[in-house]
């Protein structure tokens, strides 16, 4: 969001640690600029120089990691501590205060995660979790007035998964049998599944790896099937 002049990236919230995000907002970034230059009619060919707004970067962190680092720098990182000529600086949040509003976030997160643990990705699940968070003054005036909303968007999102993963079937299906026509489309998918490997060994979930390479959920499980991770 651009607020005065700067551009606020709040951009992702995960449970499992991985210096990986740090790439990914990058990119991020680069698609967001990219996106503000045409919507501003900036010519990024020209001599005078390009107005952008400032970012900023965190990570919302909701997992059982014991402890962290304030800060995830891609120099540190990815190049040995040289900021020479590039350097993405991201702040982490864990929701360690009291009753602000990350923490409250991060706590609802968790009494989610045991939920769907117990429940599965069901409506009783979302019924649970708002239940018990109401009970602990997690989020509560929020969800005394917009359960509702909650509900509906909470169920949204498993139905989401569900289509994300047919659709992901749908495309195994067509590039098996573009593979089949062409020879090409099976190169990729062997691409995509070494790097799926790969990912998977440096501790990404497999939903994240499915959504970065473009490919159902289901076909990365295929992928990682049998598949023994290095630790």
């Amino acid at each position: 969001m651009t607020v005065r002049e700067k551009l606020l990236l709040m951009l992702e919230a995960q449970t499992n640690w991985s210096v990986n995000i740090i790439i990914r907002i990058f990119l991020y970034l680069a698609h967001t600029w990219n996106e503000y230059i045409e919507t501003t009619s900036q010519n990024r060919y020209g001599s005078k120089k390009l107005s952008l707004p400032k970012p900023e970067f965190y990570v919302i962190y909701s997992g059982n990691r014991k402890s962290g680092p304030e800060w995830i720098r891609l120099s540190d990182e990815f190049f040995e501590g040289s900021s020479q000529y590039l350097d993405v600086n991201v702040k982490v949040l864990y929701g360690d205060g009291k009753d602000d509003i990350i923490t409250q976030y991060v706590n609802f997160t968790k009494v989610y995660n045991e939920q769907v643990r117990l429940h599965g990705k069901t409506r009783n699940a979302v019924l649970e979790t708002i239940r018990i968070c109401k009970g602990k003054n997690v989020l509560k005036q929020y969800l005394l007035e917009r359960e509702k909303e909650v509900i509906d968007i909470m169920m949204a999102l498993f139905d989401q998964q569900k289509a994300v993963e047919q659709f992901g079937y749908e495309m195994k299906e067509e590039g098996r049998a573009e593979g089949h026509r062409e020879g090409r489309a099976e190169g990729k998918l062997e691409g995509k599944k070494e790097a799926a490997i790969n990912m998977k060994a440096e501790g990404m979930t497999e939903s994240m790896i499915a959504k970065i390479l473009d490919v159902g959920l289901n076909i990365v499980q295929e992928w990682l099937a049998g598949t023994v991770v290095a630790r």
